[in-house]
């Protein structure tokens, strides 16, 4: 038994060997694609806003950098454990002024910042577990959290007081496994009520109507609407528009699911998946950004690709990129903004994308040039292959023709 643990032991070891040495490898190959910005800790979650990104990182702290230059600008310390996710939301209702940065952190702890003046406004202790995805209904004042614990909270935005915990309006414990992602339909979404999306590490997402009862002080119920099972194992990401969900999986597939169900006659056929060679960590489709553009970028392993999702039905694999040299956690939209030279108050604005990964760095894609199909390999000319000469056959005397020709000849003589 022993001498059987040690050999898998050593197997495994000698795995995980080939792997560190291909990532070196790799890491030399790819040190300057995508003007990498080095980090001092791993990106867990990130929001870009302008010209700068929202890092939260391993390392505990919420930090803001110039995507430009890679300079830090803030840096924001309260937390305990590694921050996992951040939301920014408004300070002053109307006023798109991202005034609000959100916080959540292993340590259980959700974090309220002020970003102009650098302040803690609260702190609530509140999950029983890592705090994993964070989530900011504008219209009903609400913040939802989930959790390691199995539960999404929901938390009154409406009044922040400074030093006082956010005040808990509700919850849901319906799922069985860590909820790792939730988002919002934002077109159906009013003062009253959001129909919201949740999703755990089994795969299963949940649909609920979170509406506000009419009590005071206001609080909100979630009733169940649905149930998808269309992946196999736990969902990373998820976005909704467009009357669809799309979602990032560990089964290796992003699914890009019809809901609600359109209410037609002619039955539609669900789109088939989309089939990685790793689990996908990371979506951006391209469609639900301001470009409304039919795209689809993911993350799967340490390779970004590139979707043509003009037909749904059939997607067009349009380019690879190796982009890091460990597994890519997100992907985001940059709208770079740059000063044209020459012209004063002329401003530039080109797409982006921004790609965070395990290895430590955020790197910076131009868009149009990812949307660009990768140039044919140079194949290399083929040698020409001359034919052997060929030896005259012997004739029965054991001569050849030519001999016998020439001999022939000179008896003629």
């Amino acid at each position: 038994m022993t001498s059987t643990q040690d050999k898998s032991s050593f197997l495994r070891a000698e795995a995980e060997l080939a792997l560190e040495q291909s990532r070196k490898a790799k890491a030399e190959r790819t040190k300057d694609l995508g003007s990498p910005i080095k980090l001092s800790g791993l990106a867990l979650g990130i929001e870009v806003r302008g010209n700068t990104a929202w890092l939260a990182e391993n390392t505990s702290v919420i930090r803001k950098i110039n995507l430009e230059n890679g300079k830090t600008l803030q840096v924001f310390r309260a937390h305990t454990a590694p921050t996992t996710c951040l939301a920014l939301c408004e300070k002053v209702p109307g006023s798109n002024d991202d005034g609000i940065l959100i916080s959540g952190a292993w340590d259980k702890m959700i974090n309220i910042w002020d970003v102009k003046t650098k302040t803690l406004v609260s702190s609530t202790l509140a999950h029983a577990d890592f705090v994993k995805s964070l989530l900011v209904i504008p219209s009903l004042k609400l913040l939802l959290s989930s959790s390691s614990d199995k539960v999404i909270r929901f938390w009154d935005l409406s009044s922040l007081s400074s030093g006082q915990p956010l005040r808990s309006v509700g919850s849901i414990s319906a799922h069985t496994r860590p909820v790792e992602s939730i988002t919002f339909d934002a077109s159906l979404s009013s003062t009253s009520s959001a129909i919201v999306y949740t999703a755990d590490t089994m795969g299963i997402i949940k649909v609920w109507e979170v509406s506000k009862e009419d009590v005071s002080p206001p609080r909100f119920r979630a009733t169940e609407i649905d149930e998808l099972k269309n992946n196999r194992t736990g969902v990373n990401e998820m976005y909704h528009g467009n009357g669809q969900l799309w979602t990032a999986s560990s089964d290796e597939t992003v699914q890009i699911i019809d809901h609600p169900v359109p209410s037609t006659t002619t039955q539609t056929k669900p789109i088939p998946p989309i089939v990685h060679p790793k689990p996908v960590r990371a979506i951006l489709p391209i469609s639900l950004t301001p470009l409304a553009e039919p795209y689809l970028l993911t993350g799967s392993g340490d390779v970004i690709r590139v979707y043509d999702m003009s037909t749904p039905q059939e997607p067009d694999l349009v380019n690879e990129v190796d982009a890091h040299w460990h597994d890519v956690t997100a992907l985001r939209l940059w709208m770079r903004k740059t000063a044209v030279e020459g012209q004063a108050g002329k401003v530039r604005v080109e797409p982006w994308v921004i790609s965070t990964s395990l290895d430590g760095t955020i790197r910076k894609w131009n868009l149009l040039e990812l949307l660009q199909p990768p140039p044919p390999k140079p194949t290399e000319p083929k040698e020409e292959v001359k034919p052997e000469p060929v030896e005259p056959e012997p004739t029965a005397s054991g001569l050849t023709e030519e001999e016998e020709r020439e001999l022939a000849e000179l008896m003629d003589d």
